[in-house]
């Protein structure tokens, strides 16, 4: 029916919920902040860098990704979460763009009031096996 994966490489989930979970061939993964590992370091936050947010939370996506045995260009579709888009969108897509333009997933960027962590961008991802 599905499987539950949890990586042993990412950061550790801030609530009671998997990494990822796989219902048929789609593989969703959780919010997926940039936070790096065994730690509540959270790169870019102060001072305030959405580029290396940005790239944490790819480098965090990859992550999880490679553990359910699969890599980026399976992603279909990214929702990303910003809580400031004037400020920060356009930074933000130009990180975005050097690693999924290419990979071409649809993808929703919305803002929103606060993240639950003091982070500026999460992203939600459905990847196809």
């Amino acid at each position: 029916m599905s499987e539950i994966y949890n990586s042993q490489k990412a950061p550790e989930p801030v609530g009671a919920y998997p990494h990822a979970r796989q219902v048929g061939n789609l593989v969703f993964l959780s919010g997926v902040g940039p936070r790096k590992k065994g730690t509540h370091v959270i790169p870019g936050v102060d001072p305030h860098d959405i580029a290396i947010q940005t790239q944490s939370v790819i480098e965090n996506v990859q992550t999880i990704l490679q553990d359910c045995g699969l890599e980026l260009k399976h992603i279909v579709d990214i929702q990303v979460f910003l809580t400031n888009m004037k400020r920060d969108f356009a930074t933000f897509n130009q990180v975005y763009n050097k690693t999924f333009a290419v990979l071409g997933p649809t993808r929703t960027t919305i803002e929103v009031g606060s993240l639950p962590t003091p982070i500026a961008v999460e992203f939600k991802v459905i990847a196809a096996r």
